[in-house]
């Protein structure tokens, strides 16, 4: 039997309610991976790779979808701080899972983008591509200018999500990096 896998790389700098809204709509799907970007392809300031990690997983816990994972194939991938592209990643994924239908999860910034991608043809071609916008206009942009200007965060993100940002230090946001999506 064929495994349809939807691929939902993000940055998740951090998880939100907007990705939340994507996600919500995915359940149609065997399986979801949420890929946080370990080297960003644009060069995107983000907070530590271990540390969106275990906000993705509590965000997945939160979420309580039950076809939702953590995968941790851009760090795999990782050869020091190279950017890791799409096409790369679903190449990677295909090989590991030949039998299973990949299909890419483009979220609203990645999509008005998508020419931009490394092989977007190839992308076409080989994999199948959805588009889907937030239906939740809150983007991670909005808690990072939220945090480094000491505002509530609890109604941007899920609960553990925000505890989590808020008791920690380890979640370190500089003015700088409110300007990246």
């Amino acid at each position: 039997m064929t495994a349809s896998i939807a691929v939902f790389g993000s940055a998740f700098n951090p998880p939100s309610l907007g990705h939340k809204s994507v996600l919500e709509r995915l359940q149609r799907f065997d399986r979801v991976l949420l890929l946080p970007s370990y080297a960003h392809a644009w060069g995107k300031v983000m907070i530590d790779y271990d540390a969106r990690c275990e906000l993705v997983d509590a965000f997945i816990d939160d979420l309580n979808l039950p076809n939702l994972e953590l995968s941790r194939l851009e760090q795999e991938m990782a050869v020091g701080n190279e950017p890791i592209t799409t096409y790369a990643v679903l190449c990677k994924l295909q090989q590991q899972i030949p039998d299973a239908e990949l299909t890419f999860v483009l979220g609203p910034d990645n999509f008005l983008n998508f020419a931009k991608f490394y092989n977007c043809q190839e992308i076409v071609k080989k994999w199948q591509i959805l588009a889907c916008p937030e239906t939740v206009s809150i983007r991670s942009t909005n808690l990072r200018d939220n945090i480094v200007n000491k505002r509530s965060i609890s109604h941007l993100t899920t609960p553990t999500v925000a505890r989590m940002l808020d008791d920690r230090t380890r979640y370190c946001f500089h003015e700088t990096s409110t300007k990246d999506q």
